[in-house]
């Protein structure tokens, strides 16, 4: 009888007793920024029909929602002066801008710079000429 007087005791405070809290929430990880690249031809600032391409999956992405700021940034490679390749990379960012807002990328989402010869994406030393320079990205 006595056992069951306990047992029913220690039941009793069993049930009294708070629940152990939940653990805490899994922290909130942002997705990775979509980047995408649009190639140049040499001294060039149109886009072509590759780069056109990309511009519309870039958009569809911005459309897709969840997106709140566009970087239009335009590079060069080292084949020109500082100064033109500064220039240059403007032009072929504002080129991008126009074009990401003809296909309903609004002006007001988008931060356009030009970097010129700054952070190659391969590495040359003045004077050389490489495709892979000559670019925009956006990034979203």
């Amino acid at each position: 009888m006595k056992r069951v007087i306990v047992l029913c005791s220690l039941l009793a405070v069993a049930a009294c007793a708070a629940p152990p809290p939940p653990p805490p929430p899994a922290p909130v990880v942002a997705p990775p920024p979509h980047v995408f690249t649009v190639y140049f031809r040499w001294d060039r600032s149109w886009v072509g029909r590759a780069g056109y391409g990309v511009l519309q999956q870039a958009a569809n992405v911005y459309h897709a929602g969840g997106v709140v700021a566009v970087h239009v940034t335009g590079y060069t490679d080292t084949s020109g002066s500082p100064t033109y390749n500064q220039r240059l990379s403007k032009r072929r960012a504002w080129h991008v801008a126009h074009i990401l807002a003809k296909l309903g990328v609004p002006r007001s989402a988008m931060m356009v710079t030009g970097r010129g010869e700054n952070d190659l994406a391969v590495p040359t030393p003045p004077g050389i000429r490489n495709p892979q320079n000559r670019r925009v990205t956006v990034v979203e």
